[in-house]
């Protein structure tokens, strides 16, 4: 890379009229994350001296969404194109600076790709080979010396014949570029400044323009609209299938996997069709997640598994742990090792010990439960009384019979079992058998109300 300073300028102010939504193009997501959150990890990874955001549409929203980054905002009052939206940064940027201009709307660009641009004599652009052109504005060479940029719109018929095109990432001495742009018109179809008149500026001025294509035409590729957001979803997702399976992550079908956020794995860690990583997910050793499952920030122990249609957010399942099939573990939840979490069961904010089970149609909230504890199906914790939670501790080696409400604050002791059907309201003593129940009854001559007899008569002489 040039030893010469720089700055980033990249362009977010447009509305994104194709995108048919009320939200910033620049705001939608792309692997879970904004159009511009991509561009300007890649800026940064750079290391500029300054990078400069022009926005537009929903600037506050844009600016909310990126609060965190090292970035300076300036306004474009009015959407007049390209040139313009650089203008109205360049100002702010030192003359001895080499300026370089990204698009938010143009996610998969690598760092790798932009450093040759900022070491390039005179102006810089990055150009693709494209089959199909159209819609994008063309590369005028004279043999290899780039004479000029052409915009679809205002190219003659052997112009638009043209397969390179422009991708509109350039870079420009800082000085050359505030002067070229104080002299741009907007004579053209579009009504517009365009940046890339500069070219022609420079090429006037026997400043020299190199025209770099991109080895990779699908890196510079813009989104216009939810057909092409959906594309360049796909490639994102395939790369970072690839180079997750480089690393020794087993998937089954990287073309169902969803990445959308970081994922870091051991070795031997197999995952199936359909699984959706989100936020930060760790893997152990040897973990297993089954087809159709989500993780959002998350922490998986060597060993576990984590069965079909199961969703894990905010939660820590430990060694040889096993969740689902069609489980739902909400966060603050924590398996230790061996603990299960069977199907239709949901967790929050519980402690789950080693070894203990909840099998099956099971509602755990805000509970500490020991270890080799076994919970019935259908039973509950009910730890809101309206007003506030409450906590239910089930100590080491209880028993939970099928269907039992634990009504808390409330203490099964250790070793203690609860009979099935019990509604418990008050602490179950270590080692006893605690239940609750009415008396079973049978009502004879009983008519289920709307149903007619089954022997046919009228039902008055059981009245």
């Amino acid at each position: 890379m040039s030893s010469e300073l720089f700055s980033v300028i990249v362009l977010a102010a447009g509305k994104g009229t194709r995108m048919r939504s009320s939200r910033p193009k620049v705001l939608h997501p792309l692997a879970g994350r904004p159009l511009l959150s991509h561009v300007l990890d890649a800026a940064l990874a750079l290391n500029p001296a300054a990078i400069y955001v022009v926005y537009g549409h929903g600037g506050d929203a844009v600016a909310s969404a990126h609060a965190g980054y090292p970035v300076q905002w300036v306004e474009q009052p009015q959407q007049l194109g390209t040139g313009h939206a650089v203008r109205c940064a360049v100002d702010g940027i030192p003359d001895d600076h080499r300026v370089l201009v990204l698009y938010g709307d143009v996610p998969l660009i690598q760092a790798d790709t932009l450093t040759p641009l900022l070491s390039a004599p005179g102006v810089a652009l990055l150009s693709a080979e494209l089959a199909d052109p159209a819609g994008y504005g063309r590369v005028v060479r004279a043999g290899q010396e780039v004479r000029g940029i052409v915009e679809e719109k205002d190219a003659t018929p052997e112009q638009q014949a043209i397969r390179e095109i422009n991708t509109g990432l350039l870079s420009a001495p800082a000085r050359h570029l505030k002067r070229w742009l104080a002299d741009l018109q907007a004579d053209n179809a579009q009504g517009e400044y365009y940046l890339t008149d500069v070219v022609a500026m420079a090429v006037a001025e026997a400043v020299p323009v190199t025209g770099m294509p991109v080895g990779d035409p699908a890196e510079v590729q813009g989104v216009n609209d939810l057909v092409q957001l959906a594309g360049v979803e796909r490639l994102w997702q395939r790369r970072a299938a690839e180079r997750l399976m480089r690393a020794g992550l087993h998937l089954v079908n990287p073309d169902r996997f969803e990445l959308r956020g970081e994922l870091a794995h051991g070795e031997d860690c197999r995952i199936d069709a359909g699984v959706v990583c989100e936020g930060r997910v760790e893997l152990g050793h040897r973990v297993t997640l089954g087809p159709g499952v989500v993780l959002r920030d998350t922490r998986i122990a060597d060993d576990a598994v984590v069965d079909a249609y199961s969703v894990v957010e905010g939660a820590e399942v430990g060694i040889e742990a096993v969740v689902g099939p069609f489980a739902r573990l909400r966060p603050g939840t924590v398996l230790a090792k061996g603990a299960k979490v069977g199907n239709f069961v949901e967790t929050k904010a519980v402690r789950l010990g080693p070894g203990s089970k909840a099998n099956h149609l099971t509602y755990l909230g805000d509970a500490e439960v020991g270890a080799g504890v076994n919970i019935g199906a259908g039973t509950i914790t009910c730890n809101y009384d309206g007003a506030g939670k409450h906590t239910t501790r089930i100590d080491d080696d209880a028993f939970i019979g099928s269907g039992t409400e634990l009504v808390a604050p409330v203490t099964v002791g250790r070793g203690a079992t609860i009979g099935a059907g019990t509604t418990l309201s008050q602490d179950a003593p270590p080692g006893a058998l605690t239940l609750e129940r009415t008396r079973q009854r049978t009502v004879e001559n009983w008519q289920r109300p709307g149903k007619p007899p089954s022997d046919g008569s009228t039902g008055d002489e059981r009245q």
